[in-house]
């Protein structure tokens, strides 16, 4: 009998038997649009907060694509975390029947707009390259999930990444950098760099032939000796004009999203800046 009675126990409050962590059910669910909104939500939220990452690892954000399902996770979700003007226009639409507190991060943002973007994108939504701007989104997330004070150490983070950015790439023999997309503008300005895009802000832009001749003229009149490309978009555009102008190739991640094998190796935005940093030292002949 006393079995029968501890079982009907055990039904009625899996708790009480070891069966189920109420810590978990009071976690905030947060649905972040791609990888630094999903990063920045996991560092300040910590086992307080349950993150899924809307766009999949090795996925383009640009075109991310969202099932039924995905919708529905999203729209019940106590927090949705995304970039507005254009840059993932599946999850905007997804989000305007959203439950829970959305939060555009590039609401209220003083953003680029180049003369040439030719209407792909409303504005240059890549403030994340720039480590200052980024301490400010993650301010906003932590406000937004009740942890400001959780912030605090990564903003640390990206503060001292700023200052090995303004070291290393204070006293260098160029200052243009040519690259598969517009991603760097923010990163450029911080930095006084100059940006060469091989196409605009959408990285699946096309390039006509006149395109190409008048990127091979630039670059070759930049005095550029790198062209960098991306990893989650094909390099043919980038290893034709390094072709072309006698310069070489080297990797320069925008941080849209880290691949399978990146995840595996424990990469993380800090380790992927600080890999672009030693890429953009040795583009630009820095001492």
């Amino acid at each position: 009998m006393s079995r029968i009675v501890l079982v009907l126990i055990c039904i009625v409050s899996l708790t009480a038997c070891g069966g189920s962590d109420s810590s978990v059910d009071d976690r905030t669910t947060v649905e972040a649009a791609f990888y630094p909104l999903a990063w920045a939500a996991e560092r300040v939220g910590g086992k307080a907060v349950e993150v899924r990452n809307l766009t999949k690892p090795g996925v383009e954000p640009h075109d991310v694509e969202l099932g039924p399902r995905e919708v529905e996770d999203l729209r019940s979700a106590d927090v949705v975390l995304y970039l507005g003007s254009g840059f993932q226009p599946a999850v905007e639409d997804a989000v305007e029947g959203a439950d829970g507190t959305t939060i555009d991060l590039l609401e209220g943002e003083k953003l680029l707009r180049p003369a040439d973007a030719q209407g792909e994108l409303e504005a240059d939504p890549h403030v994340w390259l720039d480590p200052m701007r980024y301490a400010d989104i993650v301010r906003t997330i932590a406000e937004t999930l009740g942890r400001t004070e959780q912030a605090a150490p990564l903003v640390e983070d990206l503060e001292a990444l700023d200052t090995e950015y303004r070291n290393g790439l204070a006293d260098c023999a160029r200052r243009q950098i040519v690259t598969a997309h517009a991603a760097f503008g923010y990163l450029a300005r911080r930095y006084d760099l100059e940006q060469i895009s091989l196409t605009g802000l959408a990285p699946e832009a096309e390039s006509t032939p006149r395109d190409l001749e008048r990127l091979v003229d630039e670059v070759r009149d930049s005095g550029a000796t790198t062209i960098f490309f991306e990893s989650l978009v094909s390099p043919r555009l980038a290893e034709t004009v390094a072709r072309e102008t006698g310069a070489r190739t080297d990797a320069l991640n925008p941080l849209e999203g880290l691949d399978e094998e990146e995840l595996r190796r424990g990469d993380d935005y800090l380790s992927v800046m600080r890999e672009n940093l030693a890429s953009l030292r040795r583009a630009l002949d820095c001492r």
